[in-house]
Parts: structure tokens; sequence; C-alpha cells
């Protein structure tokens, strides 16, 4: 039992020495960790008080560039800014000297005027008494003209109505017989002299006017890459070329001519759309209803564009303004008209020139005449729309649209349909002659031109009655004289009548012919 006492103690003793040696032990090591740990610490904190004041210099240095940007743009802005300001002052100045220089023109102006009121008063004084002094030396006239009638009146013994019908008997008496030769004389130099001094204005008009006789081809015609390419024009049960010639307006002719088609149109706008779109379509290769119908309509924006242009360009070198928006489309459209290869719209410019050339040698104002040169055929771009001649249509047109009455007249009567009012008619038909009739203005030989003359010519002698005939205005108009023994004035309007129609049958020709018929009786005395 002792012995187990001993041990229990033992153990006990034992414990309690390895309990005092742990806690010795843990203690050393807590205060060796909590040594670490505070040096670890120490460690951080010194870290980051070096990273802290690493960003702090870079913060400072960063803010130190940004204010020197600053700075830069500052100084930049400022400097523009001051050149600017002195630029402004600059033009200031110069505004400043300009009004004073103004303002001391305008001040001489101003002393030149009163100077000129004082002088104009003091000649109107003069002016004044210069007429009472001549109304009282007329009326003194008059009185002592009154006197001396008197007098006469006394010696001759007749009054002064019965003194001035003796003198108008004995005058009469005595001229009678001189009147016709005097008359006759005058109206021979008259002539003379018109002739001559028209042929001088024609001849320096066509002198000054040196323009080229270029004649402008319109076709109708479009060729193909072959004779297969007009099957797929053609298409489908035909249904290519149905939808052509319902959006264009025109006639096709496939089988006439071979690798050809043929347009076929009166009005030559719509003939130009449908050869341009057939030659895109061709080109193109996709031929069939849908892309025909864009073609075409893609084609008459730009044919009506090109239109629009080209009467303001023709406008503008003929120095007409003011002139309706219709009216210049109009007159575009005669770009596409053509009279024997002779493009209407160059024909039109031309006769245009010549008028403003030979205007003012008979006194007329050149801007009017040259506008109505221009527009003197605008009729004949819608003269396949409209029944009439061209020159009618054109005026009517122009009237409609508020032209000057004077250019409504010339162009109406430039082919005598109308009677003219202006000398500015008669102008406009001598011009339209010289550029219609000079050589090379048309692609007609100077052969088949004579021979559609002599044709013409022919005709009207090949009537009963006629003495001479006489083809003029190139081919124009057709004169016709009479024997006035065989054809009365009746016979004479008849005779005209048949001899239009027959033309109209017979003869191949541009525009249209005026037929004349001439009837005259003279009586012809000889002094022996």
């Amino acid at each position: 039992m002792n012995t187990t006492i001993s041990l229990i103690v033992g153990a006990l003793a034992g414990l309690l020495l390895g309990g005092a040696g742990g806690y010795w032990i843990s203690s050393a090591m807590a205060r060796m960790r909590t040594k670490d740990a505070k040096g670890r610490a120490d460690d951080v904190v010194t870290q980051a008080q070096r990273e802290a004041e690493s960003l702090r210099k870079e913060a400072r240095i960063q803010a130190r560039e940004e204010v020197h940007k600053a700075k830069e743009e500052f100084e930049n802005s400022s400097k523009s800014r001051k050149v600017e300001l002195a630029a402004q002052e600059e033009r200031m100045k110069q505004r400043e000297e300009n009004l004073e220089r103004k303002v001391a023109l305008i001040e001489r102006r101003d002393r030149g005027v009163s100077e000129r009121e004082a002088d104009l008063v003091k000649r109107e004084g003069e002016l004044t008494a210069v007429r009472a002094e001549l109304a009282a030396a007329r009326a003194d006239l008059a009185r002592q003209f009154d006197e001396q009638k008197l007098r006469l009146q006394k010696i001759a013994g007749m009054t002064q109505e019965e003194a001035k019908q003796l003198l108008l008997t004995r005058v009469e008496s005595e001229l009678h017989n001189e009147v016709g030769g005097l008359i006759r004389r005058s109206q021979e130099h008259a002539r003379e002299t018109a002739e001559r001094e028209a042929g001088k204005i024609v001849t320096l008009a066509i002198q000054r006017y040196a323009a080229s006789h270029a004649c402008e081809s319109m076709t109708s015609t479009v060729s193909l890459p072959s004779d297969d390419m007009k099957g797929r024009i053609i298409g489908r049960d035909g249904r290519n070329i149905r939808t052509l010639e319902s959006v264009t307006g025109v006639n096709l002719l496939i089988d006439d001519t071979p690798e050809a088609v043929v347009v076929s149109a009166f009005d030559p706008v719509r003939r130009e759309i449908a050869r341009q779109s057939l030659e895109r379509l061709i080109s193109d290769g996709r031929i069939h209803p849908a892309r025909i119908e864009e073609v075409v309509n893609k084609v008459r924006e730009e044919i009506d564009t090109t239109i629009r242009e080209a009467g303001i360009e023709a406008a503008y070198q003929c120095g007409m303004q003011g002139a309706d928006p219709e009216v210049l489309r109009m007159l575009g459209r005669l770009r596409f008209r053509s009279s024997y290869t002779q493009n209407v719209l160059m024909h039109s410019r031309e006769v245009a020139h010549l008028m403003g050339l030979m205007a003012p040698s008979l006194g007329l104002d050149p801007t009017l005449a040259k506008r109505i040169g221009l527009l003197h055929d605008i009729g004949k771009a819608m003269d396949h729309e409209v029944e009439g001649g061209h020159a009618v249509i054109g005026g009517d047109f122009l009237r409609r649209h508020n032209e000057l009455p004077v250019v409504v007249n010339a162009v109406a009567a430039h082919h005598e349909e109308v009677p003219p009012e202006s000398l500015y008619a008669t102008l406009v038909a001598a011009a339209d002659s010289i550029s219609g009739s000079r050589p090379g203005a048309r692609s007609e030989t100077t052969e088949i031109y004579i021979k559609r003359l002599e044709k013409l010519e022919a005709i009207a002698n090949g009537f009963g009655g006629v003495e001479k005939s006489y083809a003029i205005q190139a081919g124009r108009e057709i004169r016709v004289i009479v024997v006035p023994e065989k054809v009365d004035d009746n016979a004479s309007l008849v005779m005209a009548r048949n001899i239009s129609k027959k033309i109209e049958s017979e003869l191949q020709y541009p525009g249209q012919i005026k037929v004349v018929v001439i009837r005259e009786t003279r009586a012809v005395e000889y002094a022996k």
C-alpha cells in the first residue's frame, strides 16, 4: 500500500513537473511567435510607407506634367487668339479707312450736287428772263404780221383763203403731169436703195457670224451583235417587244434590216428614249418586262434632265433671261429634232446670233432680236402633237406662257401665216432663210436641191394660164405669175389651192411650201 501511495505521489509529482515545463515551453514559444509577428508587421508597415512615398512622388510628377501641359495649351490658345484679334483689328481698321474714304467721296459729291443745284437755279432764272423777252418779241412780230397781211389783202384785192386756193389750183395744174413720173422715180430709187442696204446688212451678218456647218445625224436604227438577239428582243410570245413598245410609245421593226432594229415614231424624244433603252438592254443582256420598264424609266429621267440642261444652255448662250421653265423645256426638246439632218436647236441658235448682228443696222434691239430668233422654231417641238404650222403653234404656245406680244407675233409670222406687226418678223424670216439655205447647213446635195426646185416650178408651170413661176426662199415659197387675160381673180384662188394639193401629192419636201399666185394688170403708154 505504501508502495502504491508512493507511486501515486510520484506520478502526481511528475505530472506537476511536466505541466510546469510545458507551460514554460509554451510561453517561450508564444513569446517567440509574438516577436516574429511584430517583426513581420514592422516590415509590412515599412514596405507600405515606402510604397506610399513612391505613389506620392509619382502623383506629384504627374501633377507637374499636367500643369505644364495645361500651361502650354493655354499659351498656344492665347497666341492664336492674339493673332486672330490682331487680324480682326486690322480688318476693322481697313473698314474704318474704307468708310472714311466713302464718307469723303459722298461729301464731295454732295458739294458738287449743291453747286450744280445753285447753277441750275441761276440758269433757270436766266431762262425765265429770256422766255419773257421772246414772248414780247413774238407778240410784236404777230402784230406786225397782221398789219402786213391786211395791207397785202388791200393791195391784191382778195383774201388770204382766196389767194391760197388760187395758188393751189395753179400748182396742182402744173404738177399733175409730173406726179406720176416723180412717184415712179421715187419708188425705183427706194427699191434700189433698200435692196442695196439689205444686201449689205445680210452680207455683213454672214461675214461676222462664222459658224461651222456641222449637220447632226439623228438615227433611229439600233445595231445588233447578231440576228439571234432579235429573238430575245421579241421574247416568249412577243411579251418583251410588246412591253417595250407600250412603255416607250414607238414601233419596232425587227425583220426588215439584218442585224439591226428600226425604231419608228413621230415624237423624236420618244424615239430617242426607245433607242437608248434598247441599246442598254442589248449591252446588259437581261431582257424581260420588269427590266425593260426599269431601264426605260431611268433613260426617260436622263433624257428629261438633258432636255432641261440643253434649253438652259441655249438661253444662256443667246442672253435670254426671264423665260418660263416650260418654254426652256420645249426649247431643249429641239435638241432631238432635225430638218434634213440640221439640228433644229443649233439652227435656232444660229438664227438668234444672225438677228443679233443685223438688228443694230436696222435700229432694233439686239437682245430682243436674239430672243425671237432662238424661239422662232419652238413650235417644231410640239408640231407632231398639235395640228397646224409650227410657226402658228409656237406663237400660241409663247402667248400662253406670257411672252411679249412682239415676240409672239414675230414667231407666228416668220412664215407669213400671220400678218407681221413689226420689223422683227421680217428680220427673223430673213435670218431663218440664211441659216437654212447656206451651203453645207443641210445634208441635201446641190443636185437634189436643184432638182426639187425644178420639180416645184414644173408643177406650177403645168397649169393653164401660167406665164412664169419662181421658187424662192430655198424652195419654201413658189410665186406663180399668171396671164391676167386668161385667169381672173376667182380662178387665181382656185389655182393656188390646186397647185398646193399637187405639190403635196407629188413632191417630198421639209416643212411647208407657200404658194402665191400673182395676177397683175399694167397700163403702159409712150410719149412720142
